[in-house]
């Protein structure tokens, strides 16, 4: 008798990961496939819904073939995706544009002009969360202005992974986790605002419905399992929110757990069972019925690293071979060589402007304190430094809306990195437990997907029968004095610099 496999399928930003677990939380197998985001302007970050299709296609028949895994074993697949990135779909279900990311700024003009017209507050009252650039409305509103043609060509906006839920199954859905990146959505009931949508002038019509995350919204179609190797029939449910469903797979679901992303943005996700909203932060349903997420999204995460990596680790890529180490390995220890606060080298991680808690699309990256006594290894820690400093920021305006956090549960590739861990625990000043599972986001979903196909009585019994810890994180209190110092500065670094943010982008944006 076959075991009952699920599959979770995840939409990053850089590239579709999938895996396929046991009912115990077993990786069988596991497969990625990249793709690249185009940024034609300052600003602008995009990508063709197409290539995520592709991607999952080759993903989906690579971890099939290298797992020998009989198709009809799979008894589900879920599909969790990036957050903020609408997909414009015609009556025949074709694309009409681009994507735009999380990362994406170029709404600024029209956010600012609707929340004067209709009123940040009565926005936040509705929504729970402030219009800005990076959320769906201001990407919507923004084709709406320059491409108008464009947009009356709309029939459905759907979310990243709701898109490949149509792909797989031929329904177009939105899944509840979803929902918070529209304005129009009223995250405490989890529904769509009638009245909102009209004064934002975005028509209901082309919302799509809002489905329980873990509701089974149709089967694998013919078409569909041609290209991915899938069993036709095979149930599909409707995904989630990639924090969310990180946080489910790092086993948060109950009131104060919290989750820290560790992927290629940064940020943390408490688990609330009482609705809270603070404009500074980002709330959204968790895919776990009756409990919302209350985050913190920052755009400097494991990118971060992954930049440093790419323009300035040109020697150690070359000694990959020679040390049997790769680059990112070779940075590590690198920072490891360095005290605790850098020797006074701070870091503003805001490589693409910021989310939480400062929402400022203008703000950049920054390295602050070097002299020619510094070195490459001072910048590396400095950078891993500052995206901690990020997350301690996040989590002190959580506690200030009332959430207690007594611990983080680290997930992502970051969480890898025995040292940056480290320096989270020190800077947050809170345990820091790493899974066993180093997957969280593809476990997470599969564990939702298992739900929603009767393979788990509830989220209790999922969690209960997957999730282990690797190991703890304790802060360190001797390091306390010296983190507590930059972390002054950092926030005192990004206060100082916020007017000659705004007018350099005033400037760069007369040059065009």
């Amino acid at each position: 008798m076959m075991q009952p496999l699920l599959m979770g399928i995840d939409i990053g930003t850089s590239a579709c990961k999938v895996a396929v677990f046991t009912r115990d939380g077993q990786a069988v197998s596991w497969e990625s496939a990249s793709y690249a985001y185009r940024c034609p302007r300052p600003g602008w970050a995009e990508q063709d819904p197409a290539a995520w299709w592709e991607a999952v296609c080759r993903a989906v028949r690579g971890v099939l073939a290298k797992g020998a895994i009989r198709p009809a074993s799979i008894v589900g697949v879920g599909v969790c995706g990036q957050s903020w990135a609408p997909v414009y779909l015609d009556g025949k279900g074709e694309t009409l544009a681009n994507a735009p990311l999380w990362l994406d700024t170029r709404s600024g003009e029209e956010c600012r002009a609707m929340n004067e017209a209709i009123g940040e507050e009565e926005i936040f009252r509705v929504a729970g969360n402030p219009l800005q650039p990076m959320y769906a409305t201001g990407k919507v509103l923004w084709l709406k202005k320059h491409f108008p043609d464009v947009f009356e060509k709309i029939y459905k906006i759907l979310s990243s992974n709701g898109y490949i839920v149509y792909k797989l199954c031929g329904q177009m859905s939105m899944d509840a986790s979803q929902g918070y990146s529209w304005h129009c959505f009223d995250t405490r009931q989890g529904r769509w605002d009638a009245a909102m949508s009209e004064k934002l002038g975005v028509p209901r019509k082309m919302l799509p419905e809002i489905c329980a995350c873990s509701q089974a919204v149709g089967r694998i179609s013919h078409e569909a399992a041609a290209r991915t190797g899938l069993a036709a029939g095979t149930k599909v449910v409707a995904g989630g929110l990639d924090a969310a469903c990180a946080a489910l797979g790092a086993g948060v679901i109950h009131d104060g757990e919290c989750q820290e992303q560790g992927g290629q943005a940064g940020g943390m996700s408490v688990c609330i069972q009482e609705y809270k909203a603070d404009p500074r932060l980002i709330v959204s349903a968790h895919v776990v019925p009756g409990t919302w997420i209350l985050q913190g999204g920052t755009t400097g995460g494991g990118g971060v690293m992954r930049w440093l990596e790419k323009e300035f680790a040109g020697y150690e890529r070359a000694r990959e071979g020679q040390v049997g180490k790769g680059a990112l390995e070779q940075l590590n220890e690198l920072a490891a060589k360095v005290s605790p606060g850098s020797d006074g080298v701070v870091f503003l991680p805001y490589m693409s402007g910021e989310r939480t808690p400062i929402w400022d699309p203008n703000a950049k990256g920054v390295f602050y304190g070097l002299d020619y006594s510094k070195t490459k290894s001072h910048m590396v820690r400095a950078a891993m430094e500052g995206v901690a400093y990020s997350v301690r920021h996040n989590l002190d305006v959580a506690e200030e809306a009332g959430c207690s956090v007594k611990e983080l549960r680290a997930t992502g590739g970051a969480a890898n990195s025995l040292l940056w861990t480290q320096i989270k625990a020190d800077i947050a000043r809170k345990d820091f437990v790493v899974p066993q599972s180093d997957m969280a986001t593809a476990l997470g979903t599969a564990l939702l997907t298992g739900v929603g196909v009767g393979a788990y009585r509830d989220f209790e019994e999922a969690v209960a029968l997957t999730i282990k810890e690797k190991r703890v994180h304790k802060a360190d209190e001797s390091r306390r004095a010296a983190y507590e110092k930059n972390y002054r500065v950092y926030r005192q670094l990004y206060q100082a610099l916020k007017v000659i943010m705004e007018k350099n982008k005033q400037l760069n944006m007369r040059e065009m």
